[in-house]
């Protein structure tokens, strides 16, 4: 059994302190994932890949509903998601009339 999968049943048991020992055995991998995220991104995308790890982190790992993770690779699954579903709200608010989602970019020349 990896330190991975072990911390993530210590998380499922209520140690909270597991959670705070995940965070640097799994960072980079994260990283990594949210990297090739933003990759696909449209041009002119405002959220960085340590925001969206962190993102992604606090709600996989410090949220308010219980999460099962069977081992590492169910881990990063719903880290994928989560990063994937961050992504789409960030484009939704974007596109929300409250924050000039009905402008359009104009170039200013001299």
């Amino acid at each position: 059994m990896s330190d991975v999968t072990r911390l993530l049943q210590q998380i499922d048991c209520g140690n909270a302190l597991a959670a705070d020992e995940l965070l640097p055995l799994v960072y980079d991998q994260l990283r990594m994932l949210a990297r090739n995220k933003l990759r696909n991104e449209a041009p002119g995308q405002t959220l960085q890949s340590t925001a969206l790890v962190h993102e992604a982190y606090v709600r996989l790992v410090g949220g308010d509903y219980e999460q099962n993770w069977a081992n590492r690779r169910h881990f990063f699954s719903a880290a994928a998601e989560a990063m994937r579903r961050i992504l789409v709200d960030n484009a939704r608010r974007k596109q929300a009339v409250k924050h000039g989602g009905q402008f359009e970019r104009q170039l200013l020349h001299d």
